[in-house]
């Protein structure tokens, strides 16, 4: 049976609190203040934030894995938060409805890399060995989706070996030069930097685009909203929007300076943001727009397995319009 991450994550202990995690949160003085306390993600779910690190109209919660954020947005005490798409749809179901998607924040970011020039179209992919990271999470289903839309049998004509981390993937491929590796950004930028006969090889975006009939895309990263933070704050959330919007542009448009400003603040090291930003796949798109390429990739998630998607799709208003 594959595994159910999101299911594991939201336990009713999680739920209830205590999985406190290891993050820094925000004090009952600081969330009494006027200042809108967000949560991230180290990695591209949070470099799009750069610009807005050091305002002083936010509190922010950088954490390492979704474990820890959850909590936060369940009790309470981050109001905003960046989180994986497929996760935003879980928290929706779980806390009766009390979660709206604001924006998509990150597209797709995983990339398929091998020693060498051997794989130039997915069909190439066929008799080879796939090492992964992100067994029953979105890794996996994205994998299989794409395989599965270019005729390739995900059982029978590749053999995929999933490892428990990044670095586990870049061994293996140093050990078994035939294979492929299934990557996240920026985790491609650092093993490209450590590993000059590594090559990517196929872009996983690109090609969830192109084997779907409809309008959605490979939807990484969102960003998260408590409804009864937006009840009594919407021109607050809308201003944050509007900064947040031109905090992309940013990261997008001088990736050296916003290098610098992610790496001091610990998300990922500036000399690896300077590479990996224009690769991330940051982007902010709000709106009709927004929900179409979201609902589109959720309801791709809930035909393979309803689990990734909290047992069911959102309703409507589960897409913040303004």
């Amino acid at each position: 049976m594959k595994k159910k991450m999101i299911s594991v994550l939201l336990t009713a202990g999680l739920l209830a609190g205590t999985l406190a995690g290891s993050c820094i949160t925000v004090s009952a003085e600081e969330k009494a203040s006027d200042k809108i306390a967000i949560g991230a993600l180290k990695g591209p779910t949070a470099m799009g934030m750069a610009q807005l690190l050091d305002d002083d109209s936010y509190d922010f919660t950088i954490a390492a894995s979704p474990d820890e954020i959850v909590p936060q947005i369940v009790q309470g005490n981050v109001d905003i938060a960046a989180v994986p798409s497929n996760l935003a749809a879980v928290l929706y179901q779980k806390t009766q409805k009390n979660v709206s998607v604001l924006a998509v924040n990150t597209l797709g970011v995983l990339y398929l890399v091998e020693n060498g020039e051997s794989i130039q179209s997915v069909e190439d992919l066929k008799g080879k060995t796939i090492y992964a990271s992100g067994k029953g999470a979105t890794p996996e289903y994205a994998l299989e989706y794409v395989l599965s839309a270019n005729g390739i049998d995900p059982e029978k004509d590749v053999t995929i070996e999933y490892k428990s981390e990044h670095a586990e993937v870049v061994a293996a491929l140093a050990n078994d030069q035939t294979a492929a590796g299934l990557l996240p950004q920026p985790f491609v930028t650092t093993a490209l930097m450590k590993n000059d006969s590594l090559r990517v090889a196929l872009d996983l975006n690109q090609l969830w685009q192109d084997g779907v009939s409809d309008d959605s895309q490979l939807v990484t990263g969102v960003v998260v909203v408590r409804n009864d933070y937006l009840k009594e704050h919407e021109a607050d959330v809308d201003a944050f929007m509007d900064a947040y919007q031109a905090s992309v542009e940013f990261v997008n448009s001088d990736p050296d300076q916003a290098a610098k400003i992610i790496g001091a603040h610990d998300i990922i090291a500036e000399e690896v943001a300077k590479k990996a930003i224009p690769d991330c796949s940051i982007v902010f798109v709000e709106g009709e727009e927004m929900q179409t390429m979201l609902s589109g990739y959720l309801s791709t998630l809930e035909q393979q397995n309803p689990e990734m998607v909290g047992g069911q799709l959102p309703d409507d208003d589960f897409y913040y319009a303004r």
